[in-house]
């Protein structure tokens, strides 16, 4: 027999799953959250959950909202279960399972995002906060920066009541909150992007000063854009982990999320309208974010890239299984240690080898069950950001870059889109059809593959990346993966 969530049922949750010390009914909105997946649902969420339970903060909670179709089904599952989640914390030791209660309400999600803007219009909804993606803030890859040209940031401009974008909409809601003279929210990005605030206050800027240009005067002069490091592997929930949770705790829960137990947010403080005390529940707030999310995205986010390529071309299925292979392990850890950490800036208090053995761990936790074809997704937006810095800070430096170089090549014989024992590889990139087509070219003439200058920028032209990359690619095609990864690892 199994127990359906509901606030209804809060008091009869089976045992071994630790339900809200507070009560959810009684918590109302201080946030709106754009974009209620398993990230958020696992990382800030729970930092507000947390502090929920001390008490004296019921005006934090959090109200969800949405602005893609799918987000529909995601509204509908959670309202059904008064927007109550199981989280489950899982490694080598066992699972640790918890009822969530932060979130108190979930905006209808409809063409104008009309119950969004009316939120916005609340002043109790002191941040907007976003977890959108990496791909999701319209930025131009050939520039860098927020690309104005957009189809849909241009609808946006020229409907400016009628938004398609998140950025459009909060931009609709900081011109209401101006005009009836109401402190305007704190825009918080979440998402996994370099200088998030910066590139989140681009966007609304950007819209704004195309739409009316005393209202972006007015949004720069009061309007804070926090940037933010966040930190938590969690992997999709798939039917199995659903049946896991049911069969195990006899708990029936139309959206569970599953993750590690290690999380991590480091935060500039900097908001408009006040803020949760989140440094109660291990928040890190700091004058300036930068060298955090330059470790995490370099050694993690890059450490992901260098694992994902290889443990695909060579059959892994999980990032755990990826880890133990003694060459696609070993390949991350010499990458890591001799081109990516030493270019890496020093860090307040973090030992720098100290975090790459503590992202090894995670990685290699059998729990987790992270997915390699999730890790291989989106390399066209993920590797401008996650792997050609470090070559170019290695260039720079007058590093080598053939490890580098490598997983650069092995991202470009995947996206071939067929692997070495001839299976075909599905599309796993906004942009695969343009990926495959450079991909298929490269196989003759590696050097088509680094003509795609808006991914590779001025290392495409540098002559020693050149050579790398074209010994890396050549080796794939003619010894294979395997080889080709002992070749590396034995400095050959």
């Amino acid at each position: 027999m199994t127990t359906k969530l509901s606030r209804e049922t809060l008091g009869a949750l089976p045992e071994g799953i630790a339900r809200p010390a507070y009560d959810p009914a009684g918590v109302t909105p201080g946030i709106l959250h754009v974009g209620m997946g398993n990230f958020h649902r696992a990382h800030q969420a729970i930092y507000i959950d947390d502090l929920l339970a001390l008490g004296g903060s019921d005006d934090w909670g959090i109200l969800g909202a949405g602005v893609m179709g799918y987000d529909a089904e995601q509204r509908k599952a959670l309202m059904s279960q008064d927007c109550l989640y199981t989280v489950m914390e899982q490694d080598g030791s066992g699972d640790s399972a918890r009822v969530v209660g932060a979130m108190c309400g979930f905006a209808e999600v409809e063409d104008g995002h009309g119950p969004i803007l009316k939120a916005m219009e609340d002043p109790a909804i002191r941040i907007v906060s976003l977890t959108v993606t990496e791909g999701g803030y319209f930025i131009d890859p050939a520039t860098g920066v927020f690309d104005p040209k957009n189809r849909q940031i241009q609808a946006d401009i020229a409907h400016p009541d009628h938004p398609t974008t998140i950025f459009g909409a909060i931009v609709a809601g900081l011109r209401a909150r101006r005009d009836a003279g109401a402190v305007p929210f704190t825009v918080m990005s979440c998402d996994n992007v370099p200088h998030n605030g910066k590139v989140a206050r681009a966007a609304v800027v950007g819209i704004a000063r195309a739409q009316d240009p005393a209202l972006a005067d007015w949004i720069e002069a009061n309007v804070a854009f926090p940037n933010g490091m966040v930190d938590r592997i969690t992997p999709a929930t798939t039917p199995e982990r659903q049946a896991h949770l049911r069969d195990t705790y006899g708990l029936d829960d139309a959206r569970p999320v599953f993750c590690e137990p290690f999380r991590q947010w480091v935060l500039e403080d900097s908001f408009t309208a006040g803020r949760p005390a989140l440094e109660k529940v291990g928040v890190q707030f700091v004058a300036d974010v930068t060298p955090y999310e330059h470790m995490k995205i370099r050694i993690l986010n890059g450490g992901h890239a260098l694992i994902a390529y290889a443990g695909h071309l060579l059959r892994c299925t999980y990032a755990h299984e990826a880890m133990a292979h003694p060459l696609v392990g070993g390949f991350m850890n010499k990458v890591e240690r001799d081109e990516v950490v030493p270019i890496v800036p020093p860090v307040p208090d973090t030992s720098l080898w100290d975090y790459l053995d503590l992202i090894k761990s995670r990685f290699a936790n059998p729990r987790i069950e992270d997915q390699i074809r999730r890790l291989c997704f989106d390399g066209s937006n993920r590797q401008p950001k996650f792997i050609v810095p470090s070559v170019a800070d290695c260039l720079a430096a007058e590093r080598g870059v053939d490890g580098l170089a490598l997983g650069s090549a092995l991202w470009a014989r995947y996206c071939f889109g067929e692997d070495e024992q001839g299976a075909k590889i599905e599309a796993n990139d906004p942009a695969w059809e343009r990926l495959v087509q450079q991909a298929h070219a490269a196989r003759t003439d590696p050097m088509a593959w680094l003509e795609m200058a808006d991914i590779y920028g001025d290392v495409a032209s540098n002559v020693t990346f050149r050579a790398a990359f074209g010994a890396a690619l050549t080796s794939l095609w003619q010894e294979g993966t395997a080889e080709t990864l002992k070749i590396y690892l034995a400095g050959e």
